[in-house]
């Protein structure tokens, strides 16, 4: 990437600081452009759902990865259920969702409560491992809450086999104007369920999966404590990729960590973070890192620049960053500050492999928390920061009542936040469509038929606050 002017300015850059300019290209369709990553880690996407607990739980996880991203599971989540979250994840199918499923028998306001969970707001009905019916939220409404799904579900759904192509999927989903069709193995058995604009995304994604067909999925370890127990754990459980993390990854601490994996001889890429400059992206490469991640304070639930006065511009951390890294042969993520396709496509072009998410993704159907509806009925959930009261209670739980009061008088990060679903892209599905065809798009402008086209090609120049606004859509006429 290269600045407009053949010079960068003498200040530091946000994303909403600088734009793109357009150049000559060949690229016909923005589904010729690869957006594969090159940091080893397997992903056919460069996104990276954030290890916030709010946000990376295993219904995100099989959904971000069968459409080629990477969820990274938190470090505080105790290493049985991580395992147990990884052989689940490995084992989901890469076309057919998971499904919610209920006994006939069950209430109407069991259903409810569970529906939620999934994007295509319908559960499946089982006897005997085969379904016998449908039951959407429509078929719920002004029905008794204590009435049995039995009795309301739509029983002649539309069938596909487990093996089924997406195209014929497709078509036999739209002329049944179903909203979502069952698929089922030979023997009848329940195998998933498919939605018109899944099958459309089963012909465009790639998921990413392992050399045995396992979808990917990475974890986090912190640098206090058995790190290399924990980080032997981990992968044992089979993840596939290693996140060394902490707020300030510039320290002593951070080395002996990193140094103590690597002994470990992991065959998969090992993340260490988070760092803004040069030297400390140095500094983890030679201890041990693949990829560095880059980025302190420009998160949503992160108030360490209010708090502290610490951290950096996110594109200029990003940039100065990624030579560091490529010219020792490492890679770096881009950890926040993306709040629009744009930023995406502006932090990939500043040489990041990946951009990591989480705010964004908090306020969809498939992040851990309850769906709930305020006084307007809008729906959210509820995220918080990794390094927010909240989150530290749940780190001490098991230390002394003394330790945890005393660690608790610090903080740094939003505690309760509400994460509105946005209703015309209430799934991370809708929202990763939105920023693929967004960095997609940003590709054929820049005349880039691969991310490393991108970062070879783009030119960036500065704009004024009123440059960004005039980019700006308007919901309504002036």
């Amino acid at each position: 990437m290269r600045f407009l002017s053949d010079a960068a300015p003498p200040y530091d850059l946000t994303y909403d600081d600088v734009f793109m300019v357009p150049r000559s290209s060949a690229v016909a369709s923005r589904y010729d452009v690869d957006l594969a990553t090159d940091d080893g880690t397997g992903a056919t996407l460069p996104l990276v759902v954030a290890n916030m607990t709010a946000i990376a739980g295993k219904r995100m996880a099989e959904t971000v990865a069968r459409r080629g991203g990477l969820v990274v599971v938190p470090q505080d989540i105790p290493i049985p259920v991580v395992a147990d979250v990884v052989r689940y994840v490995k084992e989901r199918h890469h076309v057919l969702d998971t499904p919610i499923v209920l006994g006939r028998h069950q209430t109407v306001a069991e259903a409810l409560s569970l529906i939620p969970k999934r994007a295509h707001r319908a559960a499946v009905v089982v006897e005997d491992g085969r379904p016998v019916g449908v039951v959407s939220e429509a078929d719920c409404t002004d029905v008794d809450r204590f009435a049995q799904v039995g009795d309301v579900m739509n029983t002649e759904p539309v069938t596909i086999a487990a093996g089924s192509d997406p195209r014929a999927a497709f078509d036999a989903i739209d002329r049944a104007r179903a909203a979502v069709a069952v698929a089922v193995h030979p023997d009848g058995a329940l195998a998933g369920v498919l939605t018109r604009t899944g099958a459309l995304r089963a012909t465009v994604y790639t998921p990413a999966v392992d050399a045995t067909g396992g979808l990917r999925i990475a974890a986090a370890v912190g640098v206090n404590g058995d790190v290399a127990g924990k980080a032997a754990d981990l992968l044992a459980a089979g993840v596939d990729c290693l996140v060394v993390d902490t707020a300030h990854g510039h320290q002593d601490r951070m080395v002996d960590a990193l140094r103590a994996v690597r002994a470990l001889s992991p065959q998969v890429p090992v993340v260490a973070g988070n760092v803004v400059s040069a030297e400390g992206t140095r500094a983890l490469v030679e201890a041990g890192a693949d990829v560095v991640k880059v980025g302190v304070g420009p998160g949503a639930m992160c108030t360490t620049r209010m708090m502290t006065g610490v951290g950096r511009p996110q594109l200029s951390a990003v940039l100065d960053c990624s030579a560091a890294a490529r010219d020792l042969g490492a890679r770096v993520w881009a950890d926040g500050g993306v709040r629009h396709p744009r930023d995406v496509a502006l932090a990939l072009a500043a040489g990041a492999s990946s951009v990591m998410i989480g705010s964004w993704f908090a306020g969809t159907h498939e992040s851990p928390g309850d769906l709930v509806t305020d006084s307007d009925g809008r729906a959210y959930k509820v995220s918080f920061g990794m390094a927010s009261a909240r989150a530290v209670a749940h780190r001490t739980s098991t230390e002394s009542a003394f330790d945890r009061a005393r660690k608790g008088l610090y903080e740094e990060g939003i505690s309760s936040s509400r994460m509105y679903l946005d209703p015309a892209r209430p799934g991370v599905e809708d929202l990763i469509d939105q920023i693929c065809s967004g960095v997609r798009s940003a590709c054929t402008y820049a005349g880039a038929a691969s991310l490393a086209e991108l970062r070879e090609r783009a030119v960036i120049g500065v704009q004024s606050a009123s440059g960004y606004a005039e980019g700006r859509p308007l919901a309504t006429s002036w």
